[in-house]
């Protein structure tokens, strides 16, 4: 009994030094894009788009712990990997479309900060630029522990919407049928929802922040049992909340009358009927969801690229140390909340363009990462079982497909009009 016990403790202490990058990346995922287009979702199409988030859990844990594993077996970051063995090249490609569409993203987490505080008549002139210094000091001041336990904290607080959910009393019993009753529509709008709801969850850049924060915790293929555990609650916890956002929206708007909402704060309105704490509770998660995600797609985004060109990079290094990691973090904080500053930006057309971007640029992030993952020179007995590389080269397809189906229906469109 005592052996069982001293092994049970060493395993809690094990997943306890593990904690951290599995969690923290599959949370960022419900950011300010996320929130709105789960939101938008819910609103518009009511508790049909629960079937997604099965299939969409799935793949996020297969995906998570392929980079996890990567990293802990390998000691290098998704972007070193690609420029080792594909090239310089095709990794400067990769990088700038990640890029683009990662400064998109930056974007979104800085409307949603500005929509979030404007629900409390606190000007986006005020609260962006604020937002932007605090994210830019947190990670430029601090080191790698101290920055992980604050975004620990801030994964907690998505709790937020758990609590919102049940406060709007939605129909639990449809919320139940259509969470395992797939349903295809014909309809561009519900398939441009389709991708940005797959481009929201299992986002290009968590692949690669992911991987990036493995190696610089020092996990190795001995911690990485607990990691896997840790990647796997992560990903569970991230669509338990997409479910809640999705059924708290379904219930407060599209049961009342079916909607386009123009922003997540417009969702967050739209359970003041049913109580100010459900309305205070989506409005702080929203802010919350936006900050935390504003100083984690930057540093993602730095990661990746300083990696896969060569630079060095990590936030326990100093500024002197690694002046392209920092500078890039800074330039993608500053031009990001710059345009949300800008007057009458379409900023609800690029909240959801950049969650359509990511699902796009996915296929061309996974077909790397299974060509890497399955090289046993490189991964030796920690190689993809095949069911892994079933759903993921199934994902992959279906991607593709989807995107397609999207820019001829598009293309019909432009043609009839």
């Amino acid at each position: 009994m005592r052996r069982l016990l001293g092994r049970f403790r060493y395993h809690i202490l094990i997943f306890l030094a593990v904690i951290g990058p599995g969690t923290i990346t599959a949370m960022v995922d419900n950011d300010s894009g996320g929130i709105y287009t789960y939101s938008a979702a819910g609103a518009r199409w009511g508790y049909l788009p629960l079937w997604t988030l099965l299939p969409i859990t799935l793949v996020l844990i297969i995906t998570q712990e392929m980079c996890s594993r990567m990293g802990a077996v390998t000691g290098k970051g998704l972007s070193d990997l690609i420029r080792e063995e594909f090239g310089l090249r095709v990794t400067f490609i990769m990088m700038t479309l990640l890029v683009v569409t990662n400064f998109t993203n930056v974007v979104a987490e800085f409307a949603g900060v500005a929509s979030s505080l404007e629900l409390f008549h606190v000007s986006k002139y005020l609260s962006v630029p604020i937002a932007a210094f605090a994210v830019w000091f947190l990670v430029v001041k601090g080191n790698y522990r101290s920055v992980e336990k604050i975004f620990l904290f801030a994964c907690v607080l998505y709790g937020a919407y758990i609590i919102s959910g049940f406060l709007v009393k939605p129909d639990w019993e449809k919320a139940a049928v259509y969470s395992v009753k797939p349903v295809l529509l014909l309809d561009r709008d519900y398939i441009y929802m389709l991708i940005g709801m797959v481009g929201t969850t299992i986002a290009p850049w968590m692949q690669f922040y992911l991987q990036s924060a493995v190696v610089e915790k020092g996990i190795t293929a001995k911690e990485y049992a607990a990691s896997r555990i840790e990647v796997v609650f992560g990903c569970i916890m991230t669509d338990v909340i997409a479910f809640f956002i999705i059924v708290a929206c379904a219930g407060a708007i599209y049961s009342v009358a079916p909607k386009d909402i123009q922003t997540a704060g417009e969702a967050a309105l739209g359970l003041k009927p049913f109580g100010q704490y459900a309305f205070l509770l989506f409005s702080a998660g929203l802010f919350n969801a936006s900050i935390f995600s504003a100083s984690i797609l930057p540093l993602s985004t730095s990661y990746s690229v300083c990696e896969g060109l060569g630079f060095e990079t990590g936030i326990d290094k100093r500024l002197r140390e690694a002046p392209v990691f920092y500078l890039l973090y800074t330039l993608l904080i500053v031009a990001g909340a710059g345009v949300v500053l800008l007057p009458h930006f379409p900023l609800v057309k690029m909240i959801l363009l950049s969650q359509v971007l990511n699902g796009v640029l996915l296929p061309f992030v996974l077909i790397p990462m299974l060509l890497l993952i399955n090289r046993k020179d490189l991964m030796r007995e920690w190689v993809n079982p095949r069911w892994f590389n079933l759903v993921t080269w199934i994902t992959v397809a279906s991607m593709i497909g989807i995107t397609l189906a999207l820019v001829a229906d598009t293309i019909k469109g432009m043609w009839h009009s």
